[in-house]
């Protein structure tokens, strides 16, 4: 029954059928993933050093922009360090710290993301109580709840993915360690994994996107008694970009963790736009147009404020 050698390491095989296509990949990956961090760092930098942006709305930002860092850089460098020519094996501990880290740190953005919808529920139907009820007791709160709920659901899911045995194949069909590539790999019945792991993920975003329609419907019909136009374009600004990064960030986990036999090069295709595109372009949906954030950026780096005002 146990006469099988027990697996050590895995060999990630990559990204399905992109074979010849290493050095392109990896030019615009570093690109991709530079531009993450570069952006996220200038924005947490920004609203640390600027008191002006010591509110709510920039507390989760602030929030936000870590996990973008920390979520990028869970599959991003070895990526880029096996597409560079090194070996592509990864030890089984490293493996599983991965799935951990991955589900951990998305999962905390998908309840950060539900409580920024709430944070701007209550700024726009409840303005004159938003200091009151979004105080900073309540904001440290929710940020410790987004951090325990991700670390609750990434131990579950890592759980039941270690006590299985992996005795057989080593070689992962995928480019990082994640649930639908290395459940197959098991060496029993995977079935109850599977079905928790699909499960679990799929319905927590799709739970998580509902109560932020839900936020969004009484928004939208708070902005609809606003009188003045431009009070409601000032409301419906606030808001737009919260609305662009949960489409970017919510579709492709729905897209992958609700489909019955994922297809591997569109999930690797999805995965990279979740792992590298949305968090490089979160700095920019978020902040970069923000009046506020630009006027932090000319006090924290006046020398480019010339740039900043021609934009």
């Amino acid at each position: 029954m146990r006469n099988h050698t027990m697996v050590t390491e895995f060999i990630l095989l990559g990204i399905p059928e992109t074979e010849g296509l290493e050095m392109a990949l990896l030019f615009l990956f570093s690109l991709l993933y530079l531009c993450t961090l570069l952006g996220n760092v200038l924005i947490l930098t920004t609203i640390i050093s600027s008191s002006r942006l010591h509110v709510p709305m920039y507390f989760f930002l602030g929030n936000l922009s870590i996990f973008d860092l920390g979520f990028s850089s869970t599959a991003a460098p070895k990526m880029l360090f096996y597409l560079a020519g090194n070996s592509c094996t990864i030890s089984y501990a490293g493996c599983m710290s991965q799935l951990f880290l991955y589900h951990f740190l998305g999962c905390t953005e998908c309840f950060l993301y539900t409580v920024m919808a709430c944070d701007r529920f209550v700024a726009i139907c409840f303005p004159l109580r938003y200091t009151v009820i979004m105080n900073h007791r309540v904001c440290s709160i929710l940020a410790t709840g987004t951090w325990m709920g991700g670390c609750v659901h990434a131990i579950v899911l890592t759980s039941l993915t270690i006590q299985l045995p992996y005795c057989g194949s080593n070689k992962v069909g995928y480019y990082f360690c994640d649930i639908p590539a290395v459940l197959p790999l098991a060496c029993e019945d995977m079935s109850l994994a599977q079905r928790v792991g699909f499960t679990n993920v799929g319905l927590l975003s799709l739970i998580c996107l509902f109560l932020i329609l839900v936020s969004y419907t009484c928004i939208g019909i708070s902005i609809s008694k606003i009188r003045s136009a431009e009070g409601r374009q000032r409301a419906f600004s606030t808001c737009s970009a919260h609305i662009t990064a949960v489409l970017c960030a919510y579709g492709p986990v729905i897209i992958i963790y609700l489909q019955p036999n994922p297809s591997p090069l569109l999930g690797a295709i999805i995965q990279i736009l979740n792992n590298l595109v949305t968090p490089t372009l979160n700095p920019l949906i978020y902040s970069l147009r923000n009046k506020d954030v630009k006027s932090a950026l000319r006090n924290v780096f006046p020398k480019r404020s010339f740039a900043l005002e021609n934009k």
